[in-house]
């Protein structure tokens, strides 16, 4: 039971980095998108798109069940809440045990 929980753990953690990175990503799409920060500076972009390579495989497939929106794209939010959803209930069943 213990290795459960281990496992457990260790799915939350990396659940919970790639949300940051989510987030990261977002904030920066935002500064790029209202001119805050000039989207040639190197390092965000750098940043940026090391961020996006790390998670492309990830949202591709949560793109292509989404419909298009547009200029709004809903995947990472909704990557987000299928990590979350998917963390409570192995929490769940690991508790019921």
């Amino acid at each position: 039971m213990e290795i459960l929980y281990l496992l457990i753990r260790l799915l939350e953690m990396l659940s919970t980095v790639l949300i940051m990175l989510i987030i990261v990503q977002f904030i920066i799409g935002l500064l790029f998108a209202f001119n805050v920060v000039s989207p040639s500076t190197e390092f965000l972009r750098q940043v940026y798109d090391s961020i996006d390579k790390l998670l492309g495989p990830v949202l591709r497939p949560v793109r292509k069940i989404l419909p298009d929106t547009g200029a709004i794209d809903f995947s990472p939010l909704v990557l987000i809440f299928g990590l979350r959803a998917v963390i409570l209930v192995l929490q769940s069943l690991a508790n019921s045990y």
